[in-house]
């Protein structure tokens, strides 16, 4: 669901997507996915605990391409690149190919690329990840455009029980089932958007 600009949106909106920028140009490992540390125990959810792989168009169809609902920089849109730009997300991460991720991202997306400088070494196809891995968008519920013709907000996304290892040698890290906010701000780029700026905050 997206919700139309009022004049209090606008003002949130530029604050939010500011926030964002501010938080993301730091270089913190937090704003990509997988985690490595394990989550604190009040933080995890009760949901069980998921030990199958993951399905999706990531792994069964190859690449996954951009559907036409999200070309143009309507917030509609909008909508439908984050939810593309997860499948890549997810993609880079069973696979470690990073280029369509990053070909779908600003040049100026630090985030985006600690995220795929780490699943280009960490995924799984060299065996770095197992378990149920996938970002799941549950909801894009707010969508807010700010100055410059940019949009910020937020998907909600469950990630299920998966296992990291930065190494073949490397004490495996387990996470449980959890929900998480992925932030953004997407920047319009020769009439299309591209991911300028992601975290990824825990729930």
């Amino acid at each position: 669901m997206t919700h139309r600009n009022t004049p209090t949106l606008k003002l949130l909106a530029c604050l939010c997507a500011a926030a964002l920028l501010t938080a993301c140009s730091t270089g913190s490992p937090a704003a990509g996915r997988p985690n490595t540390a394990p989550p604190s125990a009040t933080n995890s959810t009760s949901a069980p605990a998921t030990t199958a792989s993951p399905t999706s168009s990531a792994t069964g169809s190859g690449v996954p391409q951009r559907p036409k609902t999200a070309a143009g920089v309507s917030l509609s849109a909008a909508e439908s690149f984050v939810r593309y730009y997860v499948s890549l997300l997810n993609y880079a991460s069973t696979t470690g190919d990073v280029a369509p991720m990053m070909s779908a991202s600003a040049a100026s997306c630090n985030q985006c690329k600690l995220y795929a400088d780490y699943v280009a070494k960490v995924n799984a196809a060299n065996g770095g990840l197992t378990g149920d891995y996938f970002e799941r968008v549950d909801d894009v519920p707010d969508l807010f455009r700010g100055d410059g013709g940019r949009v910020g907000g937020y998907a909600a996304v469950t990630i299920g029980a998966y296992t990291s290892k930065d190494s073949p040698s490397a004490k495996p890290v387990t996470s449980t089932v959890r929900k998480y906010k992925r932030e953004f701000t997407l920047l319009d780029q020769q009439g299309s958007w591209v991911m300028a700026a992601m975290r990824l905050t825990a729930q």
